[in-house]
């Protein structure tokens, strides 16, 4: 085939590889800015405030759409807030592959909703995707002194929570037809805004006593690497099948897998790398039964 027809095609995975590898490594820089003093509800409102305020010349115009589906647009934006702000929450304070694998559930979570919320047929590549699933996250939970699978901490149910609000905003982005890609992205950033808003006036949660050096690199984060991998994504997702996409994705947790090992001493045992197994093989056969 003529070189000039392999390089568009090629475009796209290279997108979505990039986005997905980012997305597996930016939780360091994020530790950094915490550890700098800028704490995580805050440095999430940071980081979202500065994507949308960068994007606005290119997306201002598609708030207009809010009006085709105002009900489902709201649904939607708080469940991409609750993800993203709930997803930084978990990796700036638990181990990073374990947060990354619990979050890896919504395949579990999407398929359940997609049967409830959309009627979807459960398929035999569905269903052998979720006993997988829900095997590696008893694995993953197990606690042999409660003989219990439950979440041990705050950062477990953050990352379950997430993974379940990305399901949930999954579903609506699939219903809410009549929405464009831009104008749904620009919801969810919204929407993080205004969860951050919220838990940081709920928890009465005082200003960050960080330098400016720590908000102006929250500002970078967020234009080089929220908004960034955003659209490294959508631009992949947007130009290949749905199945091949989602299978690529779950390069972040190689990349987080690696970049955990490097910049930390976390470390998996070897049951949490058995049920970590389980979880990513029904996240393939998820994505493929969706082909």
């Amino acid at each position: 085939m003529p070189s000039n027809l392999r390089a568009p095609r090629l475009l796209p995975v290279l997108a979505l590889l990039a986005g997905a590898g980012m997305w597996g490594v930016i939780w360091y820089p994020m530790r950094l800015l915490n550890a700098a003093g800028l704490g995580g509800i805050w440095l999430t409102l940071a980081l979202y405030s500065s994507a949308l305020a960068f994007s606005l010349p290119h997306t201002a115009s598609s708030v207009g759409e809010f009006r085709r589906a105002p009900a489902g647009i709201a649904v939607l934006a708080l469940a991409g807030g609750w993800t993203n702000v709930a997803f930084i929450e978990a990796v700036l304070h638990g181990n990073i592959l374990r947060v990354l694998l619990l979050f890896y559930l919504s395949p579990l979570w999407a398929t359940l909703l997609g049967w409830l919320a959309l009627g979807e047929r459960v398929s035999p590549w569905s269903l052998a995707s979720l006993v997988l699933a829900m095997g590696g996250a008893v694995l993953m939970l197990w606690d042999p002194h409660t003989r219990a699978a439950w979440p041990r901490g705050a950062s477990d149910w953050f990352a379950i929570s997430s993974g379940f609000a990305f399901a949930v905003a999954n579903v609506l982005v699939r219903r809410i037809e009549s929405v464009s890609v831009t104008a749904k992205s620009v919801a969810i950033w919204l929407g993080v805004m205004i969860v951050a808003a919220a838990m940081i006036a709920i928890l009465r949660l005082a200003l960050p006593e960080a330098g400016w050096r720590a908000f102006a690199g929250a500002g970078a984060l967020g234009l080089f690497g929220i908004l960034f991998m955003t659209l490294l994504v959508q631009y992949g997702v947007s130009n290949m099948p749905v199945h091949r996409s989602a299978v690529i994705m779950l390069f972040e947790l190689v990349v987080g897998a690696a970049s955990q090992q490097l910049l930390t001493s976390e470390r998996v045992g070897m049951r949490e790398w058995a049920g970590g197994v389980l979880i990513m093989a029904g996240a393939y056969l998820s994505a493929r039964g969706s082909g």
